[in-house]
């Protein structure tokens, strides 16, 4: 109570006006901030649903948005701006992009958000060049990217955690991560004076599982950084789980392609069911589609994502195309998928993410885009924005020189991380806190009494080599479901299996970690089975920093002339180096039709996987961006084949074509020419 108002029937006045005052006091000073929030707030973007109109409303006239994916992580930051100019051109009106955790969190503790992990230049950017953003913060994200975007190190703290559940450990790290993330786009939210109009709340949840209680916790998580200056909404799949993804007071929107154009009307219902009023919303409408190893790439005629495109926008619908720009899965960032579309098991995503999009892998403007861009001008007004694309060159053949031999002495002291970890049983990549890269577990085989003798392997994630004394004896495979092979008596007295990690899982299971599983065992003469055991594994992460530290440290000796001359590499990975040199800096792409299996670097940069043997992507993208005029480091880790002769006096070469060749179909075929670009 104010001082000097007494509590006495004797000053039961005075009280009362004191009471006056105060409250007339209290008054005014909320009218002047409150008035004064209003007349700032007419000068500010607002975002809103007229649920009457079922229309969005910006700044208080009705709003149509066709948007476009585009996500920052695929493309390196150099490329930013001319990719959003590109999609600007087109007519789109908003970008829509994901926020992946596990890029930006490492490690526990761990940040980053510098170079291809600066999100929030990358969104400035694209306010810049005049789009309205729409966030996808996850923290699940899929994308096609190693486990959905989730930190491999969650695994490491927390061996049981359940994850997109209300697990306390799993609700704790998104809490520390959206502490980080959160206040650094403060300034970018409509409300505040930026660009972004909605943020997502996880991301297809319908199809994974039900539980309201832990998405209840995201949306009021979410809230507490957004704040109602943006929009929160939710992506669901049209089909009887929806009901499981939706979130009160949340806005709900879906997705499809072309193949569900014709149930529309259906889908719309279905999402009328979940969001009786407001603006029909298709936030994933797929021009392409995805493409693991080992199957045809995925095409989609551009005339029927075209003709789509304008029945969406006939229903006075919003619409995103996921993707308009791909990209790339640089690195060891490119995921899985397990029993996708009547597939059977597991399947490694390739590492170009070019999806067949609206844009190509390079950011190049395709037939496709010409076809998009007609429609959209039929709704919203063009740009007038003129295009400056880099050129995209043939830097022809490069050799490369055999200098280190990753399971010799001198491979491990280079690339492994620290000293072999012994344990009884073989330990796991997340153990180890390793993203990707491989692991060597070793251990002595017992007299054997059996020739020859079954080796068996309970499960490998994902793919292994499997060597006894240092010499190839066989390859097991999670994909071909290969988990055995025989050994005989007399090869060598070391068991060596080397696994590779090819890509979690990133839809539908969120536990996919990385190793050897259940019992590795040897058959014995009276049926049974020997488990083996006392483990080293040693850790082969093959990350930038230790390819770089290793270029420091090299003297160019070249290997033991029996290693150098291989085709088939029988002693295990070999790591190739050349130099590549340019007289005018342009986009390329590295063509590595005749090797196996394995990573390459430009420059440091770790460019992806390659597997030309599976196909269908034969090459890799070089962004100009990487490259330099003069020389070029070129450094190839190959697992299984050098592009050799037989007789192998040769030096294996790689080649800098200016085509991508995405469409090369699986094992040794003929290259095809990729046709459609403007």
């Amino acid at each position: 109570m104010i001082s000097g108002c007494r509590c006495t029937r004797k000053l039961t006045m005075a009280m009362s006006g004191c009471l006056i005052i105060a409250v007339m006091a209290l008054i005014i000073g909320l009218s002047v901030c409150h008035g004064g929030g209003n007349d700032v707030r007419k000068d500010q973007p607002s975002f809103t649903i007229d649920h009457e109109a079922n229309v969005f409303m910006l700044d208080g006239e009705p709003f149509q948005y066709i948007s476009g994916s585009f996500h920052y992580f695929r493309a390196v930051p150099e490329a930013w701006r001319r990719r959003l100019r590109t999609m600007r051109a087109s007519g789109l009106n908003a970008l829509d992009t994901y926020v992946e955790w596990s890029l930006h969190n490492p490690h526990d503790g761990e940040y980053n958000w510098e170079g291809i992990a600066d999100v929030v230049k990358f969104l400035e950017i694209a306010q810049e060049e005049d789009f309205y953003i729409i966030l996808r913060p996850g923290p699940y994200i899929c994308a096609e990217r190693d486990n959905g975007g989730l930190p491999h190190w969650l695994f490491t703290k927390y061996p049981s955690i359940k994850m997109r559940s209300n697990d306390p450990n799993y609700i704790a790290e998104v809490g520390k991560w959206y502490a980080q993330l959160m206040p650094r786009l403060q300034h970018l939210f409509v409300g505040n004076g930026g660009k972004i109009i909605m943020v997502q709340v996880e991301n297809e949840y319908g199809d994974y599982g039900c539980n309201r209680d832990y998405l209840s916790w995201l949306r009021d998580e979410t809230e507490n950084y957004v704040s109602g200056q943006a929009l929160l909404f939710t992506v669901d799949i049209p089909n009887e789980k929806m009901s499981c993804g939706k979130i009160e007071n949340v806005f709900a929107t879906t997705d499809f392609g072309i193949e569900r154009i014709h149930e529309i009307e259906k889908i719309w219902e279905m999402l009328r069911v979940q969001q009786p009023t407001g603006p029909l919303v298709n936030s994933e409408f797929y021009p392409g589609w995805l493409t693991h190893w080992q199957e045809q790439n995925q095409r989609r005629d551009g005339q029927e994502v075209a003709d789509a495109l304008k029945i969406i926008l006939s229903y006075n619908a919003s619409v995103n195309f996921y993707m308009f720009f791909g990209g790339t899965n640089f690195g060891f960032s490119a995921g899985a998928n397990y029993n996708l579309d009547g597939g059977i098991g597991y399947s490694a995503d390739i590492t170009s993410y070019d999806y067949d999009a609206v844009m190509d892998e390079a950011g190049g403007v395709t037939k496709k885009y010409g076809l998009i861009k007609a429609v959209i001008s039929e709704f919203l007004p063009l740009p007038e924005i003129s295009l400056n694309p880099p050129k995209r060159l043939a830097y022809g053949k490069v050799e490369v020189v055999p200098l280190l031999a990753l399971l010799s002495t001198e491979g491990r002291a280079a690339l492994s991380k620290g000293d072999p970890v012994e344990k009884k049983v073989p330990i796991t990549f997340e153990e180890l806190d390793q993203f990707s890269g491989l692991v060597l577990y070793e251990t002595e085989l017992p007299s054997m009494d059996l020739d020859p003798a079954l080796l068996k392997v309970g499960q490998i994630n994902d793919r292994a080599h499997v060597f006894v004394d240092q010499e190839l004896v066989g390859t097991l495979s999670r994909e071909a479901q290969i988990y055995s092979l025989p050994l005989s008596k007399g090869w060598g007295s070391t068991l060596q299996i080397l696994v590779e990690n090819q890509g979690r899982v990133n839809y539908y299971i969120s536990n996919d970690t990385k190793g050897i599983f259940g019992e590795v065992s040897l058959q014995l003469h009276n049926g049974g089975f020997l488990p083996l055991e006392n483990w080293r594994s040693t850790a082969f992460p093959l990350e930038q920093f230790s390819v770089k530290r290793w270029q420091c440290q090299n003297d160019g000796r070249m290997l033991d002339s029996i290693l150098a001359r291989q085709r088939v590499l029988r002693n295990g990975p070999i790591l190739y180096a050349g130099t590549l040199i340019v007289e005018e800096v342009g986009d390329s792409y590295l063509n590595m039709v005749g090797w196996g299996k394995g990573v390459a670097y430009v420059n440091g940069f770790n460019l992806g996987r390659y597997w030309p043997l599976a196909g269908p992507q034969v090459t890799l993208y070089v962004p100009n961006e990487i490259l330099r005029v003069g020389e070029n480091s070129v450094i190839i880790i190959e697992y299984q084949r050098a592009k050799k002769t037989a007789i192998g006096f040769d030096l294996p070469v790689v080649q800098f074509d200016a085509i991508a060749q995405l469409d090369g179909g699986y094992g040794d075929v003929p290259i095809k020419l990729k046709q459609g670009y403007l």
